[in-house]
Order: structure tokens, then sequence, then C-alpha cells
């Protein structure tokens, strides 16, 4: 506990009902008294196992409700309903909490939900109970003797889990500029005192557990890359990270590539009047070339892993630094537009290696000697340009597809930290698996129309005869000759891939982890 007469904040580490203070009542809740004159006549203690509804005898009122209600009025200095940035850096400096105007700004973006620019009663709430729940995960997790304490060997521990190592003389500098006791350990008052209008908008712990770009690989190559902490940066374990994630995506895309060249072949031939199902479809492949042609267009698609994911990240980064920010991770909408963009310059980049994918996947056997071959054939009879067929559906995609998955996955993991994250922020594989295959199945749902005209574009000049259509063209003949189903043929074997695949890569992606020594808690 704090000693009498101390910084106090009453909003999370003292629970309070001020109106239990006789020096409280009747003052200006924004003037220039500190909290700890008034805190310290206050009695009347509320620890965190207490019911949050419990009704002050004094006013009446639920106690948590009526302190929030107090500092936020403390907060408004200008008294208009709301708070903006100046109302923040003058009423957050009558507390003793100093925090730089960018800070407040983060503080009033994540909050700001009717962008209003400031945070009215029922945002400021909102906000803070949010970020509690995050900040109690963090403390759970750093708590490695479940004492209800961190000391200086469990802030060593931690870090060194995250791969950076200091000294004791270091952890015990962290420990006091948050100790308001002089115990040299952080309670949970202290922890939620220090870290409480900080405007962490995701923590390192729920960025170390929660990867997904990295770890699962579904055969697109559209999703926001990962965040990465500042720590993992540093010691070079993102490049492992990365490593891992590539190896993985190699298995599990060669261990699903039969389903993915199927649905090619769907894509590209089949409509009413030629169905081909799965038996159908395996049978004509087998009988063509044997099973071997299973396999057909998988090499270069997992060649195309290693530049597309390293351009993708250097991207991403650069990206980042453009947008002003210079925090550790990124809200959902920044992320999703550095995330779309870095992706469109990376597509562009190894684009012609997907061209050459899909004319593989639907060569007969013995059309192509290999990669080099397939490459000069399409230069020498169709010229430069068509290394770029099917370009612009494919960059269009990249938007719902990553959006929708960005969007279905951080709702599926904040739900499953506000509802069950009590001791840490890791989900375990079960629920990641889960969580990894929903938001991919809904990014490829939403993308899929672009993704099947793309690969007809592609595939057009293999079929003699046809007539060579733009995006719009190929759209409206799909829609007017097979209807609006047309769009989405082999959309059953691109599903059924899905779990398999995302099950391979992280089976995959943790063994290789191991192997390269990355560091795990």
């Amino acid at each position: 506990m704090h000693p009498r007469g101390s910084f106090v904040s009453p909003l999370l580490s003292g629970v309070f009902c001020q109106c239990r203070s006789e020096e409280y009542q009747g003052s200006d809740p924004g003037g220039g008294r500190t909290l700890g004159s008034a805190t310290s006549l206050s009695e009347h203690r509320h620890d965190e196992s207490c019911d949050p509804s419990h009704h002050c005898p004094v006013c009446g009122g639920p106690e948590q409700e009526h302190r929030l209600k107090v500092l936020f009025q403390i907060l408004d200095v200008n008294r208009d309903g709301g708070i903006c940035v100046n109302d923040l850096t003058i009423g957050l400096k009558k507390l003793g909490v100093h925090r730089t105007e960018h800070e407040l700004k983060k503080i009033l973006k994540a909050g700001d939900k009717d962008l209003d620019g400031q945070l009215d009663f029922e945002e400021f709430v909102h906000y803070l109970r949010d970020h509690e729940k995050k900040l109690r995960v963090v403390f759970k997790s750093l708590d490695k003797k479940n004492d209800g304490r961190i000391d200086s060997q469990e802030i060593m521990q931690s870090l060194r889990d995250l791969g950076v190592h200091i000294s004791e003389e270091q952890a015990e500098k962290i420990l006091k500029s948050m100790d308001k006791n002089g115990t040299m350990t952080i309670d949970w008052n202290e922890w939620r005192d220090y870290h409480l209008l900080h405007p962490a908008e995701n923590i390192p712990e729920i960025i170390l557990y929660w990867k997904h770009s990295t770890i699962f690989d579904v055969g697109e190559s559209m999703v926001v890359p990962d965040e990465f902490t500042a720590e993992e940066k540093k010691t070079g374990m993102l490049w492992r990270h990365l490593v891992a994630g590539g190896g993985a995506g190699a298995v599990s895309r060669t261990c699903t590539a039969p389903l993915d060249r199927l649905k090619v072949l769907m894509q590209v031939h089949a409509s009413r009047s030629n169905t081909m199902g799965f038996a159908g479809g395996f049978a004509q492949m087998i009988r063509e070339g044997g099973l071997r042609s299973l396999w057909r267009g998988n090499g270069i698609n997992v060649l195309k892993i290693a530049p597309e994911t390293a351009i993708k990240f250097m991207a991403y980064e650069q990206i980042k630094r453009l947008i002003g920010s210079n925090q550790e991770t990124l809200g959902i909408l920044e992320r999703l537009v550095a995330g779309s963009l870095a992706g469109a310059i990376a597509q562009s980049s190894i684009y012609p290696m997907e061209v050459l994918k899909t004319r593989l996947a639907l060569g007969r056997t013995g059309q192509y000697s290999g990669i080099v071959d397939c490459a000069k054939r399409i230069f020498k009879k169709e010229g430069l340009t068509a290394f770029y067929k099917g370009y612009v559906p494919n960059m269009l995609g990249i938007i719902p597809y990553a959006g929708i998955d960005l969007a279905v996955y951080e709702t599926l993991k904040n739900s499953w930290l506000q509802r069950f994250a009590k001791d840490s922020a890791n989900p375990g594989v079960f629920v990641l698996l889960a969580c990894g295959t929903m938001s991919s199945t809904c990014g490829q749902l939403a993308s899929y129309p672009l993704a099947l005209v793309r690969t007809r574009m592609q595939a057009q000049a293999t079929q003699e005869g046809s007539p060579q259509m733009t995006m719009t063209g190929l759209f409206r003949h799909i829609v007017q000759t097979e209807g609006a189903i047309g769009l989405y043929r082999g959309l059953a074997p691109n599903f059924m891939k899905v779990i398999p695949a995302v099950s391979i890569s992280y089976v995959v992606y943790e063994n290789l982890k191991i192997t390269l020594g990355v560091q795990s808690r």
C-alpha cells in the first residue's frame, strides 16, 4: 500500500469515493490542489477484489463510476464536457503525471470513437477500462512468482525472454521509476498508476504471442505483416522469425499443392457446360501427367516466398516511418494502410513469378522443361507485358483481403484477451489456429472474385481462339454466361486447403523456431 500523503492516482490504483473526503467536498475538481492531499484524508479504500458496483454510503452511487466522473471533471479543464489534448496536458500536470504531446495525441486517437477531436465521458471510461485489461495481462505475465508484486529479478527474466539482457542495476532503475513506497517492488496499484494514461495500443507481451502472418501460410501473400517488438528487432530475432515463417510456408504450400493446382484448373476451365469436381479434377491431372503432376507449379510458388517476405517487411517498416510513427506498434487503420502498400510493392516486385506459377499449373506434360523455359517461351511469344497480365485485379484484391483478415483477426484476438486472458496473453495453439483460420477464410472469401479474374487473365494466352478481355470485360462475361456463382469457381478446394495449411505451417514454424534458437516463453 502507499503511505499516506504520497501520490496515488484515484483512477486505478486507489479506488476511492471522493465524497468521503470533507476537504474534497465543495472544492473545484479542476483546482490546483494535488490529489495526494485529498486522498490522504480518505480512509475509505477499495481494493481490486471488491465489487465495482458497490454503493457509496455517502452519495449512494457506484464508487467506481463516481471516481471516474471525478477524474473526468479534473481533466476537463474548460468544463465543456469533453477532454481535448490541451485539457489532458493541464489536467495531468495537476495530478503529477507528465506525458509528451505525441503521447497525449495517441491517447485521444485511441479513445475518440466519434472522431470529434475530444473524449466525452463514455469514450473516456471505455478507453481506460480497455487499457486496464491489457495492463493486467502484462502485470500477470511479469509476476513470475504469483505473489502480486514484481521485483528486479522478474523484470530481468521477462526481458531475457524477449532476447534482451540487462544488469540487476538496470532492472532496479526501471523499478525505481514506478516504485512509490520505496519497497523496490511494484504492486498492481503502482503498475496501474504508472502506466494508467500511457498511449499503449498494443503491448509487447501480446505482440509476442499473437503473430499471425508470420506463422500462418495459406498460399496467399496479401496479409498485413506482423508487428515485432523493439527487442526482437534489436536482437535479430525478427529475421529468425521470418526465416522460420518462410520455411513453414514452403512446407505448407508443398503439402497442399495438389489442392492449389486443382483450384487453378477449376478457376480457368470449369463452367456450366464443363463441371469439374474433386474426383474428376484429380483423376484428370493424374491421367494426364501421373502423380507428380499434382505438384506442377509448386516450385515457383515456394521460390517466391523469400523475396516477397523480405520486400514486404522492409517496405512495411519504411512506410511506418513515412507516415510518422515512432511507436512500436500502429493502430488498425495505420497497419492496414502500411500493410496494403507494402503488399502492393512486394506483389509488384514478384508478380512475374505469379504468372509463371499459373502457366506452369495449367501446362501439359512436357510443354515446359522448367521455370526458365516457361519464362523464355512467354517472353518470346507474348512479350514483356505478358508477365503483368491480371496485375490490376491482383492489386485491387489486396485491400479487401488484408482489411478483412486484419479486422477479423484483431476482433477475435481482442475478444479473447478481454474474456479469457487472466494470467497470460498466450492464447494456446487451438485458439491461435482457430483465429488464423477464420480470419484467412473471411479475407479469401471477400477477395476471391478478383483472384479468379486475375487467374483467368494470366491464362488467357493459353486458351487459343479465346478473345483477350480486360478486367471489367471478363467480369461481365463471367456474370452473363455463368451467373454470380461463376466468380467463385474453385472456392471449395481453396477453402479445403486452409485448415491443413494453417496447421502444417504452425507446427513447422514452432519446430524451426527451436532449431533457429528463437526465444519462446
